[in-house]
């Protein structure tokens, strides 16, 4: 499948793969350099380059690239302290030009560097020579062949202290999960995917587990990846689904409003906020498309949900899990250590909260979880998995994450894979936002967002994506989307939005600028058929 996005072992397999089924080894390394060089050329005037090849084969693809770009008029020099062998010994031995010692002085007069030194594959922090010379590299642009060196292929992160930090990686296949997640993506620079002759199919048994009896698919999140349920000709509302958001109370209902938006602009054919009393008058002073259904405690809105033409919930945003505003009311003492939204101690009102989350669970709608939703069961994390069902989605950032699942992203390799167990354990999809935002479902399945901009780091930007993946669950009640593939589309989506929009962006931007975004998917897809 497009995007499809292969573990270092993986690419191993696919690579050992091709040569088994008779593509040379040696023509699978002059492609990898020939990819290398032509997007040299295609970027660069010819130049001084000083090309920084390491033993094994990440070195192989360097002395190719040499040997191209000398052909194409720049003046290259090779840094190495040989050692090399097998294919790379064959590419070293073609290679007629200068040859250097890997120290930093080899980089003198370079106007580009290319970084052959280490794949993906690399497992230990840059020592010696190679440290050094890479030290060295200050301000000087770098093509990294595979992945920076000093980087880690499938978890983003460096190594140790030293790491290349390149302007363009040109990498083969299928990429790595180093090259979308963060810090790794940003350390790439621009990334060249480029096809060097391996098979299509060498990626399926590649990434196929027999110890787990399934393929643990992970994948680049775009629109190969998940189908927009477009409106069909002989639609109405009703048939695009009716998403409910959940209100908390007067002081913090803006939270279930942004929400509602974005359920509302990413196509649900209706919306409504459920409301507490005390917070209908301000919501209805904002409110125009968007319904309002008041509903009082968790009784009410296990009453409200029986209503069988409510597709699906989101419930979180906003609701809670302290209240300075009861506090000063009743005149409770706070709860040591409670604090909302704003860092101000109030009192607890998690177990309400809990309440209302464990109403919207027993209707069994297709339920988005946000925010306070997650937080109200911090200290028995347990109570909520127990509530789950399949039709749900998580949707915490590393915070919420980690209240939930402590240690676990600490101590799993790679964010994919905390993302991967968190949701094996909660039995649902689980979204782990961030720049480098993760979706995950119990199977194993995954997939990583790329397409964020870091201006969507601002107050409110989740509380639309969760009324995103909402609006996505209520149409595709009967359009075969479930909590993964809406999880997936809303925060591509999301996504697309705010870099459509620029910097300066706030929350509130985001539900109107994703027509735009719903616009540019149709063209991308051609005509949206009526299925």
């Amino acid at each position: 499948m497009t995007g499809e996005v292969l573990t270092t072992a993986e690419m191993a397999r696919a690579d050992a793969r091709a040569v088994a089924r008779g593509t040379p080894s040696l023509t699978l390394m002059e492609n990898a350099g020939r990819a290398v060089a032509d997007a040299i050329v295609a970027r660069f005037r010819p130049c001084a380059v000083t090309v920084l090849c390491g033993p094994g084969n990440n070195g192989g693809d360097g002395f190719v690239v040499a040997r191209l770009l000398d052909e194409e008029g720049f003046t290259v020099r090779v840094a190495s302290d040989g050692g090399h062998t097998g294919d790379a010994d064959h590419m070293a031995a073609r290679w007629s030009g200068l040859t250097v010692a890997l120290t930093p002085e080899a980089l003198s007069g370079a106007r580009l560097v290319v970084d052959a030194l280490f794949g993906a594959g690399l497992s230990r922090p840059l020592e010696g020579a190679a440290a050094q010379v890479v030290t060295a590299l200050r301000e000087l642009p770098v093509v990294a062949v595979d992945v920076p060196s000093g980087v880690s292929g499938d978890s983003g992160l460096p190594l140790g202290d030293v790491h290349v930090t390149a302007a363009l990686t040109v990498t083969f296949f299928r990429k790595k999960p180093g090259h979308l997640l963060l810090p790794g993506r940003a350390l790439c620079g621009e990334i060249v995917l480029a096809d060097i002759g391996i098979p299509a199919d060498a990626a399926e048994t590649a990434s196929s587990s027999e110890a787990i009896g399934h393929k643990k698919s992970l994948y680049e999140n775009t629109p190969a990846l998940w189908r927009y349920p477009w409106p069909q000709a002989a639609g109405h509302k009703y048939s695009r689904g009716h998403c409910v958001v959940v209100s908390g109370p007067a002081h913090a209902t803006g939270a279930a409003r942004l929400a509602a938006r974005g359920a509302l602009r990413i196509g649900a054919g209706l919306v409504s906020i459920a409301s507490p009393p005390e917070a209908v008058a301000v919501n209805a002073a904002h409110l125009t498309a968007i319904m309002l259904k008041p509903f009082e405690g968790a009784a009410g809105l296990a009453a409200l949900l029986e209503d069988k033409r409510l597709n699906s919930v989101v419930i979180g945003p906003g609701l809670g899990v302290s209240s300075p505003v009861r506090a000063a009311q009743t005149g409770e003492v706070a709860v040591a250590g409670s604090r909302d939204g704003e860092g101000r101690r109030g009192m607890d009102v998690s177990g309400e909260t809990r309440a209302l989350v464990d109403a919207v669970l027993k209707s069994g709608v297709a339920t988005v979880l946000d925010a306070d939703a997650l937080t109200s069961f911090r200290d028995d994390p347990d109570a909520l998995f127990d509530r789950l069902h399949d039709a749900c989605v998580l949707t915490p950032h590393a915070g919420e994450f980690e209240r939930l699942f402590p240690g676990l992203l600490e101590a799993s390799p790679s964010k994919v894979e905390a993302a991967r167990a968190a949701a094996a354990r909660a039995g649902c999809t689980v979204l782990l936002k961030g720049g480098d935002t993760v979706i995950a479902d119990p199977s194993g399945r995954a997939a990583i967002c790329a397409n964020a901009p870091p201006w969507l780091a601002t107050a409110g930007a989740g509380d639309v994506l969760a009324g995103c993946i909402a609006g996505l669950l209520a149409q595709g009640q009967n359009r075969n989307m479930g909590g993964f593939d809406a999880a997936c589309a809303g925060a591509w989506l999301h996504g697309d939005a705010a870099a459509r929009f620029g910097p300066g962006l706030i929350a509130e931007d985001l539900p109107e600028i994703l027509p735009k975004s719903l616009e540019s998917l149709a063209k991308r897809l051609a005509t949206p058929r009526d299925t």
